[in-house]
């Protein structure tokens, strides 16, 4: 069993200290008990030629990361902060961020007997990937004391895992990748000066209805929202640009041309997976009642109120639900009509009235409430992953960390392929065994070729 040896661990900070505080928005506050967003991708070695070259190489480009990292975070000092909770005269909190440039954590990590094959070309995404990842475990609202970003590179024999932890509280997925665009543009000029494509904007948007800071009330069943998982195994899924056009079309000649509306590739994927889960869990009683939701996003709902560049959380969840006997009486096109009725519904009006809400009834979500007969899709095929080049080629592979995680949580990726989709499945064994043979589903999956 390959055991990870933790070479250094320190603390990167901004080189530009600010004094900013940023008060979080009903977007940002609803998760404030769930895990940290973690992402990470792999990168192959730049070729070299020999034992010292390779060990002069690491030591440079861990070197590298450090650097272009602080320079970053000159753009992002939000991320170089903690939160900080303050209790108001009503017994609830309010939180906001405290760009205080306590810094990020950067971990450097080897796994000397490990090579990049040995985790891409199994069925299986092998357990220790998890341990690829810093912060493990810590809930968001912990960021009062602990980093709201942490970074550990892991090197391999043949390449390295830059796994990133975001605090969900700060970022949702886009903005994640916002930062890891940003820092691997950095990285790759080489200029601590660079002016990035893309600054982020840091400024949380309230209406004008809404009065800053929100009052939450956090109570210890919310901070103790503990619950036992069952054994969990995770695949990813490809589907290729030319499957995913054929299920597409099916879809759309099935169900979307007769009511004048157009399935997207993403609604007919999802549909296609949801239909092969259900058909493959063991138990399925044909009446009970299965729910798939969705991540619903504010940013293009909202212009101009939500400038490009906006950095922080504008996503919610919306609900498709039907029965196991529903599902299976039809064909994945109906799935995928389900969703796009519901997605159809979420207007500018619609996000507006998320937004008054949550703020008269504070929900906080509770990860024991989302796992019950339920598949949740978060992340996106439209996140630039593998653009992310630190100054020696593009990755090769993206993959998340054990937060957020439980029995059907999907994580949607682009596919290295331009148009291909990849979904890192979680399940129990159980079912995602069942779905490998499963000859319907499959028939739109294809093998990952790994350059």
């Amino acid at each position: 069993m390959t055991k990870l040896q933790v070479v250094s661990t320190c603390v990167i900070r901004s080189q530009k200290s600010i004094e900013k505080k940023i008060q979080l928005t009903p977007w940002d506050l609803q998760l404030l008990t769930v895990d940290s967003i973690q992402k990470g991708l792999f990168f192959h070695k730049p070729n070299l030629q020999q034992h010292r070259e390779l060990a002069k190489s690491s030591s440079e480009i861990i070197n590298r990361l450090k650097i272009s990292l602080s320079d970053t975070l000159n753009h992002f000092p939000l991320l170089a902060g903690r939160l900080v909770a303050s209790k108001n005269s009503d017994d609830t909190l309010s939180f906001f961020v405290d760009c205080n440039n306590e810094g990020a954590e950067f971990t450097y990590v080897t796994a000397p007997d490990l090579t990049v094959a040995d985790i891409l070309e199994q069925t299986y995404m092998p357990k220790i990937v998890k341990s690829f990842f810093p912060l493990n475990g810590v809930r968001n609202y912990e960021g009062v004391s602990k980093p709201l970003l942490a970074v550990q590179i892991t090197e391999l024999v043949d390449g390295f895992f830059i796994g990133c932890t975001i605090n969900h509280c700060v970022a949702d997925g886009t903005s994640f990748w916002h930062f890891f665009n940003c820092w691997s543009e950095i990285a790759r000029n080489g200029d601590s000066n660079h002016i990035v494509n893309k600054p982020p904007v840091l400024d949380r948007w309230f209406p004008e209805f809404v009065a800053s800071p929100i009052h939450v009330p956090l109570s210890k069943e919310h901070v103790h929202d503990e619950f036992d998982l069952p054994l969990l195994e995770e695949r990813v899924f490809h589907f290729s640009k030319e499957n995913i056009a054929q299920l597409k079309a099916k879809a759309n000649s099935e169900y979307g041309n007769h009511q004048k509306i157009c399935i997207s590739s993403l609604q007919a994927v999802l549909a296609h997976l949801w239909q092969s889960v259900i058909r493959c869990r063991c138990g399925t009683n044909a009446d009970e009642k299965f729910s798939f939701k969705l991540l619903i996003g504010a940013r293009q709902r909202l212009q101009p109120h939500l400038p490009e560049g906006y950095f922080g959380n504008a996503v919610h969840f919306v609900n498709v639900t039907t029965t196991a006997r529903e599902m299976l009486e039809h064909d994945s096109g109906w799935a995928a009509l389900q969703m796009n009725k519901v997605v159809s519904t979420q207007t500018h009006e619609e996000v507006m009235n998320f937004y008054q809400s949550w703020v008269k009834n504070p929900k906080i979500v509770k990860k024991s409430e989302v796992v019950a007969n339920s598949l949740i899709a978060s992340s996106s095929p439209r996140f630039d992953v593998y653009g992310n080049n630190f100054g020696w080629g593009r990755p090769v592979a993206v993959r998340s960390g054990a937060g957020n995680k439980h029995d059907g949580k999907m994580t949607i990726f682009c596919g290295a392929e331009q148009g291909s989709i990849d979904i890192e499945a979680c399940l129990t064994p159980e079912t995602l065994h069942a779905m490998g043979q499963d000859a319907k589903f499959m028939g739109a999956v294809s093998k990952i070729e790994i350059v």
